[in-house]
């Protein structure tokens, strides 16, 4: 099949089963897995126009409401964060996406900028991981706590066949400011800046506009990292905060693309849709699979994803 946006001709059964086999791990952790069909369209596929980013975005508006809504069935969406995300990486996502279309055309720089980005955020959340093996913060206790609670809900559930099924706690909002947003999550209060979300949304925004992948799926790690927020209650405010801001770096590119007539910015509507088919599907089990996985599990497949691509990219450029 071929696509004349992105100039790539590629089998149609092939984007779906690489969405699907990305984004239901990575979901687990609060990311679409746009940061790595960015790679893949790239390198395997050759498609290396601006319109791949836009492209990207598309796939992240059609795969990411199935996560979202699993998540928010569950419980464990934090409204005021999601919010906060929204507002930040916003007028980010923007500015992103003139920097990608303006001093990133060329292929080559563009995968160095990526990998360097990847990068840095594999190794916050390597540190992180090595760092806290004996973790006993407030974080590490309540998804501790969150695993037991889970286990009994498991064995609780397969004894209940008549009487339905028990509904495990939800995330409960105390206090939402301009300076602060405090929740509790199994036992443990989270006290978080607003200021300092807002000004990190920000700058992860543009970052996500160059990349096209949102914004909200780079935030993910920052909160598990820099905030100490448990990794199962920034997952759906990553994901929601990814869907508002794609939605927005799509509509910008299609507004720009005919002031760039040489150039593709506009996305490929049908590869991105059938990208997005497949993750729609795997991020959907992979939200409702996430409170199975221990933490400490999801931020590993979140260092190793984000990891090999970024070496890759890097070691690219140098040769």
């Amino acid at each position: 099949m071929y696509f004349p946006v992105a100039g790539i001709e590629v089998s149609p059964w092939l984007p779906p089963i690489i969405a699907f086999s990305i984004s239901f791990f990575t979901s687990m952790g609060g990311v679409s897995g746009a940061f790595l069909l960015l790679p893949f369209q790239v390198s395997v596929l050759g498609y290396v126009s601006p319109s791949v980013s836009a492209t990207n975005q598309v796939f992240n508006i059609v795969a990411i409401p199935s996560g979202v809504y699993r998540y928010i069935r569950e419980g464990r969406m934090v409204w005021p964060l999601t919010w906060v995300v929204v507002i930040g990486t916003l007028p980010g996502v923007l500015i992103g996406a003139i920097i990608r279309i303006s001093y990133l055309p060329n292929p080559k720089n563009f995968k160095l900028f990526a990998g360097f980005v990847l990068l840095y955020i594999g190794i916050r959340m390597l540190r992180d991981l090595l760092q806290k093996k004996q973790g006993t913060g407030g974080k590490a206790l309540a998804e501790q706590q969150f695993q037991k609670v889970v286990k009994e809900y498991q064995q609780k559930n397969l004894a209940r066949s008549q009487s339905g099924k028990q509904e495990l706690p939800r995330v409960s909002v105390k206090k939402v400011s301009l300076t602060h947003i405090v929740y509790e999550f199994y036992g443990q209060n989270f006290d978080i800046n607003t200021i300092g979300i807002l000004s990190l949304s920000f700058i992860v925004g543009i970052i996500g506009g160059v990349y096209g992948i949102g914004g909200g799926s780079i935030i993910a790690p920052f909160f598990v990292t820099y905030f100490g927020l448990p990794v199962y209650t920034v997952a759906g405010a990553a994901l929601m905060g990814t869907f508002v801001t794609s939605v927005a770096g799509v509509a910008f590119y299609q507004l720009i693309a005919p002031f760039h007539p040489g150039m593709s910015v506009a996305p490929d509507w049908a590869l991105g849709f059938l990208f997005g088919a497949g993750g729609f599907a795997g991020m959907y089990l992979g939200a409702r699979m996430q409170k199975f996985v221990p933490a400490k599990t999801i931020k590993w497949i979140l260092v190793l994803c984000i990891m090999v691509p970024a070496v890759r990219y890097i070691i690219a450029f140098f040769r």
